[in-house]
């Protein structure tokens, strides 16, 4: 079932909804609450954030006489405690809630501040893109992600509703979590996979342009969130900082027993052999802990690879077989060989279809690798 048909069946939160702050996340807002019907109200202190995002059609620039059912806060971790506070005396009766990725010491600055901790509810979806600003926005961003709602000892239940309500009519799935909770949860499994990215990243510059040029997909996928927003990620971790050192701590200690386990190898020693096993293993035990497709458990896929030339229409008609087979993509990668005009592309389906899908696509003549 889609998003659009999920939303229509459920009631749509109230508005008029006034997004400040019209970056990616607040223009994806705009974007999915108005594919809904409801009335957006912008506002920014950049013009040029908040034009693209009004001509996006993200919803229509705030004025004097506008009164919002619902303040969403949509800028970065230091500047939100001073918005969700302004933004509670100027809109005295409306909800409150922020989509920043760091919840305890925003939400504790904005009460500090002056904001009104029975209309405050925090919030954070769990979406996002190596791109920036409203130009990056996309009105299915928050399509079937998980939109972590913390509300407050004194949040009242008809905020805390309503907050739920947005989450949905994005298209979001809702999850309840305490501040500390949350910020916990996103050191382990947003905030230190980006440093870890990061470093990594980094280390390529001290090598040989030779050696990076024969990297293959396995870098690609470790090092991709590198290319993320820096100022953005440096908002984040420093308001995050304590958890991410904690997770940290721990990775740095498997990181030297492994190493140490490497130069045992290394210097011909047995010992070491075991260490690294069990790393691999352990690995693949936590790999698993990951929700697989729509968050049910991790399940093992076939997988086709199928080479094809890098030109127009070919995904369209591998594409296309893979219908004919009624075979089901669960999941595809795609690659492009180093030095030639083609690409692989790595199908993921049921283990019994792989088969039946591998004979059709050999009859039409697809260079399958597997």
């Amino acid at each position: 079932m889609s998003a659009d048909a999920a939303g229509a069946r459920r009631e749509a939160v109230e508005g008029p909804v006034l997004v400040i702050g019209t970056g990616l996340i607040g223009a994806s807002v705009g974007l999915a609450l108005r594919r809904a019907g409801v009335d957006v109200l912008l506002s920014d202190v950049d013009d040029e954030n908040l034009r693209l995002a009004g001509e996006a059609g993200a919803g229509r620039a705030l004025e004097g006489d506008d009164v919002p059912v619902l303040v969403v806060v949509a800028v970065p971790p230091r500047n939100a405690p001073a918005v969700l506070a302004e933004a509670s005396r100027r809109h005295p009766a409306a909800t409150l809630t922020d989509v920043t990725s760091v919840k305890e010491g925003v939400i504790a600055e904005a009460l500090s501040a002056g904001a009104d901790p029975r209309r405050l509810v925090g919030g954070h979806p769990m979406a996002g893109r190596e791109v920036s600003g409203s130009a990056g926005a996309r009105k299915e961003l928050l399509d079937d992600r998980l939109w972590v709602i913390t509300p407050l000892a004194e949040s009242e239940p008809e905020h805390v509703a309503r907050v739920r309500r947005l989450a949905e009519t994005c298209g979001a799935v809702p999850v309840e979590m305490s501040l500390a909770e949350h910020d916990a949860a996103v050191a382990l499994v947003s905030h230190t996979p980006q440093v870890v990215s990061s470093v990594l990243a980094g280390r390529l510059a001290d090598y040989e342009t030779a050696y990076v040029r024969i990297a293959g997909q396995g870098l690609r996928d470790m090092t991709r969130i590198a290319a993320s927003n820096a100022d953005l990620w440096w908002d984040i971790l420093t308001a995050n900082a304590g958890q991410v050192a904690d997770v940290l701590d721990g990775v740095i200690a498997d990181l030297a027993s492994t190493q140490a386990a490497l130069r045992a190898v290394a210097a011909g020693e047995a010992d070491g052999e075991g260490q690294v096993r069990r790393v691999l293993e352990a690995g693949r035990a936590g790999q698993a802990l990951i929700p697989g497709k729509h968050g049910a458990p991790t399940t093992d896929f076939r997988e086709i690879t199928v080479q094809i030339a890098d030109k127009p229409g070919e995904l369209g008609r591998l594409f296309s077989a893979v219908g004919v087979a009624q075979v089901n993509l669960e999941d595809l990668r795609i690659e492009h060989v180093l030095g030639r005009p083609s690409g692989l592309v790595a199908l993921y389906v049921q283990p019994d279809s792989a088969d039946r899908l591998i004979e059709a696509l050999q009859a039409l003549s697809f260079d399958v690798r597997s």
